[in-house]
């Protein structure tokens, strides 16, 4: 005999799982950190050193944290299951929010990727991230339009774990100064060290999201 559990008409329950709920959590407790020095557009209150000789750094380097904001809180709302499933309105307002800000925001942080305080390592993992964030996004946003829904759910898993590097960054440049750097007033021993921490920031992010991909394309295909 089938059982079939019944709801009283009318009501919605919201369900949010327990890895959810924390990835929102982080998501709010980084931006209430971040934000706030940049809200009075005041360059003095940044806390990334601007370089020499380049006037846009600040109103690019703002332009990118406000998007970049945006994309954090849309992308959390587009890897709810219960509100894309409930609420398809919502989930394709919230994606188009995302593919906003990450379009535009990876455009801003490209513009000053290359000439970043820290030196070529940090350059070059920043720009090679703004890059594929920006490509990963537009992939996913094809996939939408031409109706592929697989495809396009990788393709933004893919995007939102290089959107969250921003926020493992600070943990990684941390763990990466603690270990490579002996003496903190040593300006090449730093570059080397946060620039390692730029890398690994989205580069580990990328590999969990391929690896829990195809962890669930396997169960999908066992079923």
């Amino acid at each position: 005999m089938v059982t079939v559990e019944t709801k009283p008409a009318g009501k919605s329950h919201v369900k949010i799982k327990p890895p959810m709920v924390l990835l929102m959590v982080l998501v709010v407790a980084f931006l209430g950190y971040a934000l706030p020095p940049y809200l009075g557009l005041d360059p003095a209150q940044s806390r990334t050193l601007p370089p020499d000789g380049v006037p846009y750094y600040y109103a690019a380097l703002v332009t990118h944290i406000f998007l970049g904001s945006v994309a954090l809180l849309a992308g959390c709302l587009q890897l709810w299951p219960w509100l894309r499933q409930r609420y398809p309105q919502v989930h394709r307002w919230s994606g188009r929010a995302y593919v906003f800000s990450t379009i535009f925001g990876g455009l801003a942080i490209l513009t000053v990727s290359a000439c970043t305080y820290w030196g070529p390592n940090q350059q070059a993992a920043n720009t090679t991230l703004g890059v594929l964030w920006v490509l990963t996004t537009a992939a996913g946003y094809v996939k939408a339009k031409k109706r592929r829904y697989a495809e396009h759910r990788e393709w933004m898993v893919r995007s939102f774990a290089l959107c969250f590097s921003i926020i493992l960054n600070r943990a990684w440049t941390i763990a990466c100064t603690v270990f490579l750097v002996s003496d903190q007033n040593d300006y090449a021993e730093m570059a080397q060290a946060i620039g390692v921490g730029s890398w690994l920031s989205w580069i580990v992010n990328l590999l969990v999201a391929e690896w829990w991909l195809q962890h669930t394309r396997v169960t999908k295909r066992a079923r």
